[in-house]
């Protein structure tokens, strides 16, 4: 395995979401980099897997390159399944964001949610070779805790650990996320059909 190297362009600007699937995928032989700097993909899907779609083939025409793309965001049951792919869109930063879905379950009893994640890997030209789905259930606590991760992190307890994702080491996270079960997927592909 240590001879193999092949580079995928990641269609992604956000370099915490760069930094984990490299350390979900440094054993593998795959590096992931970051796009050109004119990447700026009009995310208009319905679904994460339209958006994920949308991201990759622009990726991969801009830099002539195989490219992988992920959509992912978190979904409340008891708020018919939002954020959903409004996770990142849902306020103005990161800490509104949580405010605002605390605020939203404030009277609930029901606080199950799952983070999805999709996954899609297309050829140079934008043309389709995999697409996985990855999704990590839990439920959403009534305050923040943890420090670690980014995002809904620090309010999302993942099923069978009882603390949040923010509570846990990036090992840990890195092998029960929603970004990991989608990305191990898209990787054993890799290694089946490109290497």
């Amino acid at each position: 395995m240590e001879n193999k190297n092949i580079k995928i362009v990641f269609a992604t600007g956000n370099l915490h979401k760069l930094h984990e699937i490299n350390e979900i995928s440094k054993s593998s032989g795959i590096e992931f980099i970051l796009p050109p700097d004119n990447f700026d993909p009009n995310e208009n899907g319905t679904t994460f897997e339209q958006n994920s779609y949308i991201k990759a083939k622009e990726a991969a025409l801009l830099s002539k390159n195989i490219a992988l793309a992920d959509d992912s965001g978190l979904c409340v049951e008891a708020l018919n399944g939002e954020p959903g792919i409004y996770s990142a869109r849902y306020d103005e930063t990161p800490e509104k964001r949580i405010d605002k879905l605390l605020n939203n379950l404030a009277n609930c009893t029901n606080r199950k949610a799952k983070f999805v994640c999709a996954m899609t890997l297309v050829d140079e030209f934008g043309n389709v070779l995999t697409q996985e789905i990855g999704e990590c259930h839990g439920k959403i606590a009534t305050k923040r805790s943890g420090v670690n991760g980014f995002g809904y992190d620090p309010v999302f307890v993942v099923d069978g650990y009882g603390v949040t994702m923010a509570d846990m080491s990036e090992e840990l996270k890195n092998s029960v996320s929603h970004r990991s079960i989608a990305l191990n997927k898209i990787i054993n592909y890799i290694n089946s059909y490109l290497i």
